[in-house]
């Protein structure tokens, strides 16, 4: 399992325990003020975790953001997506319960699968581990198939090693259809082909 030094935070100065493990989270929507969304989900990783008296999260790194084409159900809003990596205390199931409880405190509601969505927040991969269990399947099933994850986090990880496939994240995103994908541009509220 990857994991990385203890430290404080520099937003908030608390102090996070040795060698949490590493995982990455990628994170998604296509309503409302999406930058905002995906802003607000970030910043209450550790925030919320630290309130409700949970094992903590430290964000250690951002991809940066995309306006991607939507999957699966196509008739619905462009998505930004993104993948942060950070650490946590929480094993897999409790982080898993720990991102749905602040899905829905940030709006989401229950919908369509694959349909439009406030925010959505998937794990990907928890350090090597590999986990199929009914709620939680790590890394995340579907990864391997779809661009709008394997750009953000080729930025951050490129030569992370899938445990299941034995390919590089940057080998997945080759063999993937990276069109329709652009870096986003929040200043002029558009897109920047990549």
């Amino acid at each position: 399992m990857v994991v990385r030094p203890s430290g404080a935070s520099p937003r908030t100065g608390v102090k996070y325990p040795d060698n949490m493990p590493l995982f990455y989270l990628a994170l998604g929507s296509n309503l409302a003020d999406r930058p905002a969304n995906l802003r607000a989900a970030i910043n209450a990783l550790p925030a919320l975790s630290a309130a409700e008296g949970a094992p903590l999260i430290r964000v250690t790194r951002e991809s940066p953001v995309y306006e991607t084409p939507p999957w699966g159900v196509t008739d619905q809003p462009a998505f930004l997506n993104m993948v942060v990596e950070a650490e946590t205390d929480l094993p897999p199931a409790a982080l898993l319960g720990f991102l749905k409880l602040l899905e829905t405190r940030l709006g989401r509601q229950p919908g369509l699968r694959y349909g439009p969505r406030l925010i959505d927040l998937d794990i990907l991969f928890y350090g090597d581990l590999v986990l199929d269990t009914p709620p939680l399947v790590i890394p995340h099933p579907r990864l391997h198939e779809r661009a709008f994850v394997l750009v953000p986090l080729a930025d951050l990880a490129p030569d992370l090693r899938h445990p299941v496939l034995g390919a590089a994240v940057r080998e997945l995103l080759a063999g993937v259809d990276t069109a329709g994908i652009r870096l986003y541009n929040q200043n002029s509220q558009g897109a920047a082909k990549k």
